[in-house]
């Protein structure tokens, strides 16, 4: 009886975990396929290997590229202290979590000619929907 009782429990709190991270609006709720799939723990480690050299997680620290804190939700090309390429300053768009699979699953120069962001992109779907989780987190 405890043992179901407590895997209930620890399934609702993934499920509104998962919620949360995918945003519950008024009037409906909006989950991408993404958003439960990843272990931000897990993320975190991809983030060092794979964004750490010209990201940052903190909030207001621009490296090469610009800080990461609060990506998920953001207008892109939005944060001022940073230059962005004029390519992504053109494109408006918002850092959702389908938007941040698709752009961070092949390389940058594909996803947004003309950007300054050197990167080849994550073919690893797990290692990629980790990031995701992880960055998720970041606000």
């Amino acid at each position: 009886m405890y043992r179901s009782r407590h895997v209930r429990k620890s399934s609702n709190a993934s499920f509104l975990r998962c919620l949360v991270a995918a945003g519950v609006y008024i009037g409906g709720i909006t989950i991408s396929p993404f958003v439960c799939a990843g272990d931000p723990g897990a993320g975190a480690d991809v983030f060092k290997q794979e964004c750490a050299e010209c990201h940052s997680p903190k909030e207001g620290k621009n490296k090469k590229g610009p800080s990461l804190f609060g990506i998920v939700g953001r207008n892109s090309g939005s944060i001022a202290d940073y230059h962005y390429s004029d390519a992504l300053q053109q494109d408006h768009w918002v850092w959702t979590i389908d938007k941040l699979h698709s752009y961070l699953s092949q390389p940058a120069k594909k996803t947004n000619p003309g950007t300054k962001m050197k990167y080849d992109g994550l073919n690893d779907p797990k290692q990629l929907d980790d990031l995701i989780a992880y960055l998720s987190t970041l606000h």
